[in-house]
C-alpha cells in the first residue's frame, strides 16, 4: 500500500500504513547517539512522541524538534523520540548547538524496516530513502493513542493534536 503527501505542492509516495489509534506499535530498533541499538521496549513504561521527519538539517524538521523539546518538557512520563535517517553523529551536533535536552534522537539508517514499519518511507522525489514527516503518540503500554502523517512534508505537524492526547 502506498500513500500521497506532497513536497512543494507535488505530489510524492510513500510506503506502507502509519499506525492508527488504537493499533498496538510495531517493535523497532533504532541507533542512539552512542550507536547502541534503543528499541520500543527501552521505553517502556513512558508515553512516547514519536517525532519522525526527513532531516534535521532542513529549517521546518529542526523546528519540530525544537518545539516538541520545549512542549513536552515538562510532560511526567513522556519521552519525546526524534526519528530520521539522518547519522547519529549529525543529530547528536544540532541538540548540543540548540540545548535540546528534552528529546531523544534516534536514526534509522541502520533500520530501513522502521520506515517500511510505521508507513513512512518516502518512494521517490528527491527525498526518495528518507523518511516522511509525521508524529505518532503512544501510551505507556506502546497503544498508539494520535497519529498524523503531515500532509506537506514542508509543514509542520500539528502539536496541538498530538499534545492533547498527553493532558
Amino acid at each position: 500500500m502506498t500513500q500521497t503527501v506532497k513536497m512543494k505542492g507535488n505530489p510524492v509516495s510513500v510506503a506502507g500504513q502509519l499506525p492508527k489509534s488504537g493499533d498496538n506499535a510495531k517493535a523497532f530498533t533504532l541507533v542512539a547517539k552512542d550507536l547502541t541499538d534503543a528499541t520500543l521496549s527501552t521505553y517502556a513504561g513512558k508515553r512516547k512522541v514519536l517525532n519522525i521527519f526527513p532531516s534535521v538539517d532542513t529549517g521546518v524538521c529542526a523546528t519540530s524538534v525544537r518545539t516538541f523539546n520545549k512542549l513536552v518538557g515538562d510532560l511526567e512520563n513522556t519521552v519525546v523520540l526524534c526519528i530520521s535517517a539522518d547519522l547519529p553523529f549529525a543529530q547528536a551536533r544540532f541538540c548540543g548547538a540548540e540545548g535540546l535536552d528534552h528529546v531523544v534522537t534516534l536514526s534509522a539508517f541502520r533500520n530501513p524496516e522502521f520506515k517500511q514499519n510505521y508507513g513512512v518511507e518516502i518512494l521517490d522525489g528527491p527525498l526518495k530513502g528518507l523518511t516522511a514527516r509525521a508524529v505518532v503518540v503512544l501510551d505507556a503500554n506502546d497503544k498508539v493513542i494520535h497519529s498524523e502523517l503531515v500532509e506537506e512534508i514542508t509543514t509542520e505537524p500539528n502539536y496541538d493534536a498530538a499534545l492533547a492526547v498527553l493532558k
